[in-house]
């Protein structure tokens, strides 16, 4: 367990990648602070089961990923009741697909808040506790999004490439304080972001649910498959060893070949 001693915050961990990412870290010992939105009773049930995994604390916290204030008080929350944080993990993330013209204001800024802002803002908590520790793990869930683009997603991939950004210029920053920032861009990931955009893209592209995951989704990705939770996570869990200690800046794609060509 060479996690144990250390705490890690995962933002959007209530399911999906966020909760596969809780999970490994719980299993090598850490503490872990989980973080999102759903039912009361479900995220009660994972955070126990992550206290029973990992022998140490788990806490939950809804700080909401729009109000910078919120984020802040969940880094300081850490700090006192657990130490740390040691690991950060931004993967809050939304989704909404329509092409420009159609494209709501208010889904651009919540998908600029959650998906980009808010990891400035962990990042801006975090550090000064990192260096004084001088250890520290970014991590940052981008996205093949974050090095191509498609269509109807122009918020999304204004995020992903802004966080790939935000991961070097402050691996840049920490490099001397033992602290290492990487981004992890995934393909196309079978979680509920994924499901829920379907029905918007069969819209958008007046297609059936079939035409679009076969035609859209994985038609980018060489390995004709979905990249699996545990897949990235497990990348994740690597970045955290003293082994990957030299690994900062980097933007580590696991997409089935997508950005290759």
């Amino acid at each position: 367990m060479f996690l144990k001693g250390k705490t890690a915050i995962v933002t959007g961990s209530t399911s999906g990648i966020g909760l596969e990412y809780a999970k490994l870290f719980a299993a090598e010992g850490a503490s872990v602070v989980i973080n999102g939105f759903g039912d009361a009773a479900a995220i009660e049930t994972e955070r126990a089961k992550l206290e029973a995994a990992s022998g140490a604390k788990a806490l939950y916290d809804a700080a909401d990923m729009t109000k910078p204030e919120e984020i802040a008080a969940m880094v300081a929350r850490c700090h006192a009741e657990l130490g740390g944080p040691d690991i950060i993990v931004n993967n809050a993330g939304i989704q909404h697909v329509a092409k420009i013209e159609d494209f709501p204001a208010d889904k651009f800024e919540a998908i600029i808040k959650i998906n980009l802002n808010s990891a400035w803002y962990m990042m801006q908590a975090a550090i000064p506790l990192m260096k004084a520790k001088k250890w520290g793990r970014i991590i940052s869930t981008a996205s093949a999004h974050s090095l191509v683009a498609s269509p109807n997603k122009s918020a999304y991939v204004m995020a992903k490439h802004g966080l790939a950004g935000l991961t070097k210029t402050i691996a840049l920053e920490t490099a001397t304080y033992g602290i290492t920032v990487n981004c992890i861009s995934p393909g196309y990931v079978w979680t509920p972001l994924v499901e829920a955009q379907i029905p918007d893209t069969m819209k958008a592209r007046g297609m059936t649910k079939e035409q679009v995951m076969n035609d859209v989704l994985l038609e980018a990705q060489p390995t004709k498959e979905f990249v699996t939770v545990d897949q990235v996570a497990a990348l994740a869990l690597f970045l955290c060893r003293e082994e990957a200690k030299s690994i900062t800046g980097a933007n580590l794609s696991v997409d089935g070949g997508w950005t290759a060509a």
